[in-house]
């Protein structure tokens, strides 16, 4: 089997860990992915939000978050106060209502340089995965399982699936860029 081949799942599991990241990111609209991975202290440990709590969308700029328990609705009012969202979460007592703001030309801008550190951090994972591969096409070269020249083949199809990934990484960056900055 190909060692290019091989360790391709890895830079695929990097770009959709870009795209989960980046879901986060608003864009105006409500949607899920705002808060579903937010950390909330429940039952003495870390969960996530999705996993004690319904999340709905209200309408276009509304998000209702509804506890299986209402017991967690103070630490999920918590940790939406604490994140670095900028939400402020209305609890009702029975669930808690996030309102989105408009966003501004500056938490816009904003936004934009989260994205370029989120899509730099994915572009240096592919570097170190792009490493790592080279290190083991090398080491299979001196143990002789492979020859020089499928060596040389290695690297050249090892750098062809960089550029793509790069690409991907690239575009994904340049959608989110253009939804963020729609008005």
């Amino acid at each position: 089997m190909n060692i290019v081949a091989q360790q391709k799942e890895h830079f695929d599991k990097a770009v959709d860990h870009l795209r989960n990241e980046i879901s986060s990111l608003r864009t105006g609209r409500a949607t899920p992915a705002i808060v579903e991975d937010l950390k909330i202290e429940a039952y003495g440990t870390m969960q996530e939000l999705k996993s004690v709590a319904s999340i709905s969308i209200a309408d276009a700029k509304t998000l209702n978050i509804q506890p299986w328990d209402k017991g967690v609705l103070q630490p999920i009012e918590t940790a939406i106060r604490n994140s670095d969202l900028g939400l402020s979460p209305v609890n009702d007592g029975v669930m808690i209502r996030l309102i989105l703001p408009d966003l501004t030309t500056e938490r816009r801008a904003e936004l934009v340089k989260v994205l370029s550190k989120k899509l730099e951090e994915a572009r240096i994972a592919i570097r170190k995965m792009r490493e790592e591969v080279r290190s083991q096409i090398e080491k299979a070269e001196k143990a002789k399982e492979i020859g020089e020249d499928e060596k040389f083949g290695l690297q050249d199809d090892l750098e062809m699936m960089v550029k793509e990934f790069n690409e991907t990484i690239k575009k994904i960056g340049e959608e989110k860029e253009a939804e963020i900055l729609k008005v």
